[in-house]
């Protein structure tokens, strides 16, 4: 199949296929890992908007920007367009050269200070700060909404066409309203509506989890591209498969359990070193996880990998497991 090349700005990705910024998951050592495998684009943790939060662990882990691989994209979240016009000219000064909006968060937390996808409920806030933060930097600034507030108010073409209006360059929509979290399936109908809406890229987001479930979405939608969210965790390959499909002239490896190994003790090892122990550790275990569904006979090997205290055990297990499989098939079927 082809797609036409999604640009963004003066940035022509060299993939349509792009990771979703994911809180708590998408740091910087997922990233990499990521665009080594072909995302077109990696996009920093939603981080607050509220720069004085900045200094705090989680905050500074979050601004780990990408300055080695461009467009260096981070994502901001808020409810206040001058506080959100002040955090992307920080973002900017730090070295971003695409900022991205978060409209799309359904997290009660975030919610409940009117930000993420709460913010669809008031169209005229919403043009008030995607106006502003257009006006504040001289870099694309994109956007990432769901499809509404509830399946009573589906109102993401309103949405969308507001935002090409304030000066947005891109707009991802994922196929759910605020109401629906991450419950049920999700809904291509209204991507594609705003798809016909607009003339600015649009890419589809949600349930893209495999890939026969890319080329249904890319059928429905029509979109630019596709971004890939809890498709990619524990999957990170999952964007040379996308890539793949668009060259049926390009070689089309196999992962085999040697290469999953290294993928995996590669990405513990980057934990290990950008968080430090114990954090490391931590934030470990919920990729071993997603690992695991990809690993034959990995019962066992579960359940020791996510309770062990040091860095040094997660990697000798891990060694341990692919040794004990040498021999037999340690990919799940």
């Amino acid at each position: 199949m082809e797609i036409a090349a999604l640009k963004i700005g003066p940035y022509a990705l060299t993939s349509p296929f792009v990771l979703a910024p994911m809180a708590g998951v998408t740091d910087a050592p997922f990233r990499r890992i990521c665009r080594r495998f072909g995302a077109g684009m990696t996009t920093s943790e939603m981080t607050t908007a509220d720069t004085t939060l900045w200094q705090t662990p989680k905050s500074r882990f979050r601004l780990d920007l990408d300055l080695d691989a461009e467009p260096v994209a981070v994502q901001i979240a808020g409810s206040d367009p001058q506080q959100l016009a002040h955090a992307a000219v920080a973002c900017v000064a730090r070295g971003a050269q695409i900022v991205d909006i978060n409209m799309g968060c359904p997290a009660k937390k975030v919610c409940k200070k009117l930000a993420g996808s709460a913010l669809l409920q008031d169209e005229k806030l919403v043009a008030n700060i995607l106006s502003a933060v257009v006006g504040a930097v001289s870099v694309p600034v994109t956007l990432k909404i769901r499809t509404g507030w509830d399946t009573q108010h589906r109102n993401a073409v309103n949405i969308a066409r507001i935002a090409e209006d304030s000066g947005i360059q891109s707009v991802a929509v994922h196929g759910r309203t605020r109401a629906c979290r991450y419950k049920g399936e999700a809904e291509f109908e209204t991507i594609s509506r705003v798809k016909e809406a607009l003339s600015i890229p649009v890419i589809a987001n949600g349930d893209i989890n495999s890939l026969e479930k890319s080329l249904e979405v890319l059928r429905l939608t029509n979109c630019d591209g596709l971004m890939i969210g809890r498709g990619a965790q524990g999957r990170p390959w999952i964007f040379r498969e996308l890539g793949q499909l668009l060259n049926a002239h390009s070689e089309k490896p196999q992962l085999d359990k040697n290469e999953l190994r290294d993928i995996m003790l590669d990405h513990l090892r980057e934990l290990h070193q950008f968080y430090g122990e114990p954090t490391g550790v931590r934030v470990a275990r919920k990729h071993l996880t997603w690992y695991c569904n990809s690993l034959a006979n990995a019962d066992e090997f579960r359940h020791q990998v996510v309770r062990v205290e040091s860095a040094s055990e997660q990697i000798s297990l891990t060694k341990t497991y692919f040794d004990r499989e040498d021999g037999g098939d340690s990919l799940a079927a």
